[in-house]
């Protein structure tokens, strides 16, 4: 094991998604090994500074470690991608779960996402917890005209994750709707995470681990918020997921359900089956590390593209810049 950051041997993965999951493109990074351990690097964007963020994410986990968990395991929500409304009730069905979290606008249209979010309901009965990811996809009046559309057919929202894209539209839409709003701190590219004015637009902030620099700097952010948290993923493998699970172990209160179920978004993931982060009956646990990679598995998943290995190479040299920088 290195002594410190292996960066020069991180280990570059494609993995593609599944239908109706993400953006369609397949899902790439590195995993980075430092003497405690793996971190992941895969930022969605060749922003410096996320992808700087992303690194000392990255290197938190294989180096200081994370904070002392104050809960073992973590609530998490089944995670309803982009389908038609038959396989949306099964995928609901079938988790187990009491919280479904569903994508709208991915693909198709509002009737097509109403249509989702009455399956998923039909799925789990009246009890079940259903709320909405948006991912800024709606100006103030179209977000306004589709919650009430979505609250409708859900027969109550938990809340609606980032129905447009600006902490201002944010505020407006909030200031018009009754449904509860999360701000997905990663997701204000043009703040500093510690500076976002959480009140007037948000009533439940979403924390990412990797985007907002590992687990320390996202309970700082959480901190600064004052308003209910719940941690969410950013799409990684098991190996990053392992941070947003510490995250939510070490917040001192969780009343949500988190977006942390996502590894069955992925066509495969990186680490041995037993030590791949997939729900049971609603629940996954925390660990004191992230699972290492996994010869078999992994091989699958090299990425093999020269051109894309120099471009996540690059990408990783330049956040070590930017980083040094700061």
């Amino acid at each position: 094991m290195s002594t410190l950051p292996d960066f020069d041997g991180a280990l570059t993965f494609v993995i593609p998604m599944v239908s109706g999951a993400g953006d369609g493109r397949p899902r790439e990074g590195m995993l980075i090994e430092g003497p405690q351990g793996w971190g992941e690097f895969s930022p969605l964007s060749d922003d410096d500074r996320l992808a700087a963020r992303w690194l000392t994410a990255a290197t938190e986990a294989g180096t200081v470690g994370w904070p002392d968990p104050v809960r073992g395991r973590i609530p998490v929500a089944v995670t309803v991608p982009a389908v038609r409304a038959d396989r949306a009730h099964a995928l609901a069905a079938e988790a187990r779960g009491r919280t479904v979290e569903v994508t709208v606008v991915a693909k198709g249209s509002l009737d097509d996402d109403v249509a989702r979010v009455e399956a998923v309901r039909d799925a789990i009965g009246p009890d079940g917890a259903v709320r909405c990811t948006v991912d800024g996809a709606w100006d103030v009046d179209t977000a306004v005209a589709a919650i009430a559309s979505l609250e409708k057919a859900a027969g109550g929202l938990e809340f609606v994750e980032q129905p447009c894209l600006t902490v201002e539209e944010l505020a407006a839409v909030r200031r018009t709707v009754d449904t509860r709003i999360a701000l997905d701190v990663s997701a204000c590219h043009a703040h500093d995470p510690r500076s976002v004015p959480f009140t007037d637009a948000a009533d439940v902030v979403v924390l990412k681990s990797g985007p907002l620099g590992g687990v320390r700097r996202a309970l700082r952010v959480a901190e600064l918020s004052g308003l209910p948290c719940v941690v969410s993923s950013s799409l990684e493998t098991s190996v990053g997921l392992a941070g947003g699970l510490a995250l939510a172990g070490a917040l001192p209160e969780l009343p949500f359900a988190c977006g942390l179920g996502t590894v069955t978004l992925l066509t495969g993931d990186l680490v041995a089956r037993a030590r791949s982060l997939q729900p049971v009956d609603g629940w996954l646990p925390v660990a004191p590390m992230p699972p290492a990679p996994d010869p078999d598995r992994m091989g699958p998943f090299t990425q093999t593209d020269p051109d894309r290995v120099a471009w996540w190479r690059a990408l990783l040299q330049e956040a070590q810049s930017f980083s040094s920088r700061q």
